[in-house]
């Protein structure tokens, strides 16, 4: 029965880091608290099932994973200052912009 709940614990954690990734990919999500949150649980999923079976290297990367993303939703709570808000969106390397605004940066003028 254990070892059913601990399987379940990794495909559940799998569903849902993959479901994140993809909904940041697709345009659907913004690389924000939600996209965080799902990527922090999933981890703790796997580092579950990763030290049932033994696949200590699979724990290391998804305690990095897990690392990575706490840090992630602590520097977003500092910057909306504790508040339940949704914090502002970052713009990930790789990930498509979803805001649907361009930088356009300036040379600077001649005096």
């Amino acid at each position: 029965m254990m070892e059913l709940v601990w399987e379940i614990a990794g495909w559940a954690g799998a569903a849902m880091i993959l479901s994140a990734f993809m909904s940041v990919s697709m345009g659907w999500l913004k690389a924000g608290r939600a996209f965080q949150t799902a990527n922090l649980v999933g981890a703790c999923a796997f580092i579950l099932n990763g030290a049932f079976h033994e696949a200590w290297p699979s724990v290391a990367s998804n305690v990095a994973w897990f690392l990575i993303s706490a840090v992630a939703l602590l520097r977003m709570r500092g910057v909306v200052g504790g508040s339940a808000s949704e914090a502002p969106a970052m713009q990930l390397p790789g990930v498509p912009d979803t805001t649907g605004q361009l930088a356009v940066v300036e040379p600077p003028r001649a005096a």
